[in-house]
């Protein structure tokens, strides 16, 4: 009797590890996932901010030539 408990608490306790290694690497695997949304969006942030930046200096330099235009 006393053998057979001590091989269910065995079994149960590899069980038990086996569960928490895969919880383990299912949470570094949706760490990696993220970094890699969040990098992406950095990139797309960089690219939004350039193009204003473009657009924002073609607007002021029509005005630059309305305004030499206009004199």
């Amino acid at each position: 009797m006393k053998i057979r408990l001590m091989t269910v608490y065995a079994a149960a306790c590899v069980l038990l590890a086996g569960c928490g290694a895969d919880v383990a690497t299912t949470a570094a695997t949706g760490a990696a996932i993220k970094k890699q949304e969040i990098d992406a969006g950095k990139q797309m942030k960089e690219m939004a901010d350039k193009r204003i930046d473009k657009a924002a200096q073609a607007i002021k330099e029509r005005a630059e030539q309305q305004e030499n235009a206009g004199k």
